[in-house]
């Protein structure tokens, strides 16, 4: 229907068949009907928002997005239902806004979104806002660039093995030359200079540890998997443990499900993860803390799940965000590598590692571990959507 008709009609309703009204009303609702289920079939979210920033009208990828429910939001203000943003100083009658925005609740996304403002006759009647998921593109982003930089850091460790390690065999049989003429040496000679030797072996066995957590962070390794108990493996890494945990005074609750399945898993290798979660669970906990490391494992149909938790200080948002770079490290002398190579080893499982912090408030470290095997997995069918051509 063309623009004023209804004005044109209400100001002459008293001249008109009821007949005709009946039918006009009957039409718009049906026009109305039908692009309510245009919008309601859209994957963008679309919202109506009038000039004092209340919705008029949200299809259901918007309450998906925001987690809104639709018929309770109409009337409500975007600020009331989405907070943290200045809706107010963004509603502006004569500009379009084109923003990304990343949404905690009720689950994690990263949306775009374009805010219009919609004018008749000149005059400002409200917003509309159409809304874009960009959470999987940007997961697919992360993704190559991570795997660019493994691809790097597994090129840069072919050229560190040769240029580092071999110059340190070499600077380690010298060392044991010298130890044995030192040793020949009257002792007021001999004790400066062993001192020294010692120091000298400890930054060599240092750079030789640091070289081989690196390439055990980047470089594949075979699997050699064996049947085991996951809470035995867990147990058998506690007791390696306890001098550490009892000396800070960190007590331990260990809580399997009590049919808990056996897994076919490489032992060494599953052995380091549960020392490096474990003790840098125990590094985060201040000494005077009433420190605890709560482990917990259950399992589903196709999976296990194991939970590491602690009472300590937390990671911030920065080093979130940065956790699984080499060389970045929260603690003083820390080579980075150590969530690196936990990550490896559960991916080369077939699993998958979570990690939950935030400052001040401890930490949660998810472990999911496949019950079988992965050798290949169904990938989700495409949309049978027919995409059109704007």
């Amino acid at each position: 229907m063309k623009a004023g008709f209804i004005e044109k009609l209400v100001a002459r309703i008293d001249r008109v068949d009821p007949a005709v009204v009946q039918s006009i009303m009957d039409r718009l609702l049906k026009e109305k009907g039908f692009f309510v289920q245009v919008f309601e079939a859209l994957r963008e979210g679309v919202i109506l928002i009038d000039v004092d920033g209340r919705v008029s009208f949200l299809n259901a990828a918007a309450s998906r997005f925001f987690g809104l429910d639709a018929e309770f939001s109409i009337g409500k203000k975007m600020s009331d239902l989405v907070r943290g943003m200045d809706w107010q100083s963004m509603m502006d009658q004569s500009t379009v806004l084109s923003r990304d925005m990343e949404l905690f609740y009720p689950e994690r996304r990263y949306l775009h979104f374009y805010l219009a403002p919609i004018q008749d006759r000149e005059l400002p009647t409200g917003f509309v806002m159409i809304i874009n998921d960009l959470t999987s593109n940007r997961a697919q982003t992360q993704a190559t660039i991570e795997s660019e930089r493994l691809g790097a850091l597994t090129l840069l460790a072919a050229g560190v093995a040769h240029e580092i390690g071999n110059p340190l065999n070499s600077l380690g049989i010298h060392l044991q030359l010298l130890d044995r003429k030192i040793k020949k040496m009257a002792p007021s000679v001999s004790q400066p200079l062993e001192e020294h030797l010692s120091t000298a072996r400890q930054e060599i066995q240092r750079l030789d540890s640091i070289l081989k957590q690196f390439l055990q962070a980047i470089r594949p390794s075979t699997l050699r998997r064996e049947k085991l108990h996951l809470d035995e493996l867990c147990r058998d890494v506690l007791r390696l443990l306890e001098p550490e945990l009892s000396a800070r005074g960190i007590r331990i609750v260990l809580a399997p499900s009590p049919d808990l399945p056996m897994l076919e898993l490489d032992p060494v290798q599953m052995h380091q993860v549960f020392h490096n979660v474990l003790r840098n669970a125990a590094q985060a906990i201040c000494n005077d803390a009433d420190g605890c490391i709560h482990i917990s494992m259950d399992s589903n149909d196709y999976e296990v799940h194991v939970l590491i938790e602690d009472n300590g200080m937390g990671i911030s948002p920065e080093q979130m965000g940065t956790m699984f770079e080499p060389y970045r490290s929260t603690k003083e002398g820390g080579t980075g590598l150590g969530l690196l190579i936990v990550r490896r080893i559960i991916r080369e499982h077939g699993g998958e590692m979570e990690i939950e912090s935030r400052e001040g408030s401890g930490t949660r470290v998810s472990l999911f571990l496949p019950l079988t095997t992965k050798k290949a997995r169904l990938l989700p069918e495409p949309d049978s959507v027919i995409e059109i051509p704007s």
